[in-house]
Order: C-alpha cells, then sequence, then structure tokens
C-alpha cells in the first residue's frame, strides 16, 4: 500500500494546468496517501488501516464515477501497467499507427517526472495528456477523472492509460478502466508473475513483450505463463515485439473488437432514440 511506501506529498500536476490547487483537495481526494508522520506508526497500528481503507474507498468511488463515463460514451478504457522500461511507450506507439483510420485513440501518459512519453504519444498521432506525480507511484482514479476531462477522449474510442512504471502500487487502484493490461518484456524474467502475484492477479490480460530478443535471452516463455496462470488462470496472453511489429495484429484485432463491444454497448443503452434507459 501507498501508505507503507512514501508515495505522494501534494506534488501531483498535470499538464495543461497550474500545479496550485491539485496539491490536496478539500475533501482529501486527489492524494489518497497517509499525513505526514502516518509511516511512524507500526504496520498494525490500526490508525493506518483505516487510512488504507478510507484511500480505497475513495478511489473506488472515483473509479465507478470515470467507468459510468466510459460506459456511457462507450469507451474501451484500458489500464497499462509494469515495470520500467518495459516497452509500454514503444507498445503503445506501435499501436496508435496501426490503428490510424480505423479507430480514435487517446492517451493518458503517466510519469513521476518530465513530459517526454506524452510527445512520443502525440508524434505517433494519438492526443495525450502527461500526469507527473511527482513523488507518487502511481495514478489513481481521482487524478485520471480530472485528465479525462481536459483530454475529453471521444464517444466510441480508445482510451489507453499509461500508468507509473511500477509492479505494485498500481495493482491496488482501480482507475475505472475495463481491464488491467500488464506489459512484460522477456528481459524481466519469467519468474515476475511469482514475485508480484498481485498485479497479475489483477490483470485481465498479460502481454509479453520484446519477444524479438528471445534468441539472445535465457527467458523460459512456458514457464513464464505458467507462473502467470498459476497467480490468475483466466490471464490472456498476448505476445508483442513494439520493434519488429511480431503479434502486433492479434493485440490489435483484440483492442477492436473490445472498442467495438462498449460502442455497442452505448447504444443498446441508449435505446432507439439516445434516451439512456
Amino acid at each position: 500500500m501507498c501508505t507503507t511506501c512514501g508515495c505522494g506529498d501534494g506534488d501531483t500536476r498535470i499538464e495543461g494546468q497550474g500545479a496550485e490547487g491539485w496539491h490536496r483537495h478539500a475533501d482529501g481526494t486527489l492524494h489518497h496517501h497517509a499525513q505526514p508522520g502516518a509511516h511512524a506508526h507500526g504496520a498494525t497500528d490500526p490508525r493506518r488501516l483505516r487510512i488504507e481503507q478510507d484511500l480505497l474507498a475513495a478511489n473506488d468511488a472515483h473509479a465507478a464515477r470515470n467507468r459510468a463515463r466510459f460506459a456511457h460514451d462507450g469507451i474501451f478504457a484500458l489500464n497499462l501497467v509494469s515495470s520500467p522500461g518495459s516497452g509500454k511507450t514503444t507498445l503503445l506507439c506501435r499501436t496508435i499507427q496501426a490503428l490510424r483510420g480505423l479507430l480514435p485513440v487517446s492517451v493518458i501518459e503517466g510519469d513521476q517526472q518530465t513530459r517526454r512519453d506524452a510527445e512520443r504519444i502525440r508524434a505517433a498521432g494519438a492526443g495525450a495528456l502527461q500526469v507527473n506525480t511527482g513523488k507518487g507511484c502511481h495514478l489513481d482514479a481521482h487524478m485520471v477523472s480530472h485528465a479525462i476531462a481536459q483530454l475529453d477522449p471521444a464517444p466510441g474510442s480508445l482510451l489507453l492509460i499509461e500508468n507509473v512504471g511500477n509492479l505494485v502500487c498500481p495493482a491496488a487502484f482501480d482507475l475505472g478502466e475495463a481491464h488491467k493490461v500488464v506489459v512484460l518484456s522477456i528481459t524481466e524474467g519469467e519468474d515476475k508473475p511469482l514475485k508480484y502475484p498481485d498485479m497479475f492477479a489483477a490483470a485481465d490480460v498479460m502481454v509479453l513483450n520484446k519477444i524479438d530478443l528471445a534468441p539472445h535471452l535465457s527467458f523460459d516463455e512456458a514457464a513464464c505463463i505458467g507462473y502467470a496462470r498459476r497467480v490468475n488462470p483466466q490471464i490472456r496472453v498476448l505476445r508483442t515485439s513494439a520493434t519488429t511489429g511480431a503479434g502486433i495484429d492479434a493485440w490489435v484485432d483484440w483492442l477492436a473488437a473490445g472498442a467495438r463491444a462498449a460502442a455497442r454497448s452505448a447504444t443498446q443503452r441508449a435505446g432507439p432514440r439516445g434516451v439512456v434507459a
């Protein structure tokens, strides 16, 4: 939990808006972290447990509102999680290029600092908004709600949320997404699902990325998939190389099918004259 890792002391900011007012809202919901001094308590302190429960409850309420907006607008929203260096941003750039002319795509980029990834996404052809979390090690649903208000993704579109590189905290925070997608580079080793089980248990899809490097590594793909399914028997596995394009078609097909289903569901919910049932 973030109440034990030291993240978030009021430095979250969203590109395009000033930092003032983003550090801490009156209702305490922008940063769901312990107040200074809370870290001094032991792990069994009941006050700490209450803080964890409160921050997750507040996050879940914002996530529910995000999910309702996505459902209303037929937006297929995904939360991409991974360790740093897995190739998420390169995969997103390749995805945007593959979907050009087929499906509107927008991206929320989460990092502690810099606008580098959002700039790469825009150069690839999609709208992007950068969320810099400062000391925070993950995005939360309230950050995402402000980001989507500014980014304003189109109805019937694909929204890709690239979380901060971290295989721990993002597992616990629902952003309102349809699916968590964990991107695992084969350079990281096959045992990551066992070392970080909460993340792989929370994900619906595991993308094994950088498969073009397999001839140069001793990565045991079968063992990795077996470990992931030991943690999460239902996890779907896709294999990609964002560099060579291997597996991108299957990944894009899955994204397009999800986007079509989300748009169809919104249309059915609206009824014959656009009146929500």
